[in-house]
């Protein structure tokens, strides 16, 4: 098997593809724009850009209904945008796995505030990963699936500009 370094984003999109998602839906802003044109390169994944990230949750949503592997990215001022279907995303459950990914920005390398995901998190019930390198970016993605359909939840795959 051929080995190849990637960047987080990259490792990303690359254990999206390989958790045999179906669909993702995002919107773009950095630090978060990089999976989805990672993952645009995997023909049996549908990605799009969304209008906004609230619906960029709903399409996940959408998708994880019809019990298809799906996931939904952001940064984390986005996140607020996207706060009405999380909510009701954490209790409604899924059916095919569902991840979130929110790129957070401590130190404001390229947004207007800081924000931490985790609290949010906590307050919608809903569980986060959080990988340290490129390597448990990629491995994390499958594990936050496999979490997702056991546990009947969403779940949050929190990055920051720290681990690109």
């Amino acid at each position: 098997m051929e080995k190849k370094i990637m960047l987080g984003n990259e490792a990303i999109a690359r254990g999206v593809y390989e958790a045999g998602v179906k669909v993702s839906s995002a919107y773009p802003g950095t630090p978060s724009t990089e999976i989805s044109e990672f993952l645009s390169k995997y023909n049996e994944v549908y990605t799009e850009w969304a209008p906004n990230e609230k619906v960029a949750v709903e399409v996940a949503l959408g998708a994880s209904f019809s019990d298809v592997r799906s996931l939904a990215c952001m940064k984390h001022v986005g996140l607020n945008v996207a706060s009405d279907p999380v909510y009701t995303f954490s209790y409604t459950g899924v059916n095919g796995g569902a991840v979130i990914v929110v790129a957070d920005d401590p130190g404001l390398a390229s947004s207007q505030n800081e924000q931490d995901t985790r609290m949010i998190a906590r307050s919608a019930h809903i569980p986060v990963i959080e990988p340290s390198d490129s390597q448990e970016a990629k491995d994390f993605v499958k594990i936050a699936y496999e979490i997702s359909e056991k546990y009947d939840t969403p779940v949050f795959l929190r990055t920051n500009t720290k681990h690109r």
